[in-house]
């Protein structure tokens, strides 16, 4: 996992709004998911979260 990317999505995730962290941010194998869904993976540093910071980064949301 890129380190850089991980740190800029905790980063980004400390600064949002609680309201804002329940909101979809992307498609995940056909299931919508969280910034909160992505946290935990990105934290937990599951075999998801390459792709989801992959993903991230495509869409410049990070």
């Amino acid at each position: 996992m890129e380190t850089g990317l991980k740190e800029q999505f905790l980063k980004i995730y400390a600064n949002l709004p609680l309201s804002l962290r329940k909101e979809i941010i992307i498609i995940f194998k056909k299931e919508p998911m969280t910034w909160n869904a992505a946290y935990i993976e990105i934290f937990n540093n599951t075999k998801k979260s390459n792709v989801i910071l992959n993903k991230l980064r495509e869409l410049k949301i990070i």
